[in-house]
């Protein structure tokens, strides 16, 4: 994830928008049990927290999902291992 979209994630005072989800009572009180014992004071805290590890897991996922398909298109039309490397730290390294 780049810089500036983790700052904006990490943000305190993101917008917020209420949504209304339905989910069996027994997975709402095993939330509400172990909230507490993961240091939530309720478990919507604790919800919203797996959503977004599962979020982040999903798009680091599918960000190196995209740039293996781009190294790979890279090598099929003929840039060499050397240039994908030196373009590689470039980037890494700014």
């Amino acid at each position: 994830m780049k810089i500036e979209q983790l700052k904006t994630r990490l943000s305190k005072d993101r917008p917020m928008t209420t949504i209304t989800l339905r989910m069996p009572i027994d997975v709402v009180d095993d939330l509400k049990r172990i909230a507490p014992l993961m240091g939530f004071t309720g478990y919507q805290g604790l919800l919203k927290a797996y959503v977004g590890q599962g979020l982040r897991r999903d798009l680091e996922r599918l960000d190196n999902d995209t740039v293996t398909a781009l190294l790979s298109s890279l090598k099929r039309h003929g840039v060499s291992d050397e240039v994908i490397t030196e373009a590689l730290n470039e980037v890494a390294h700014g």
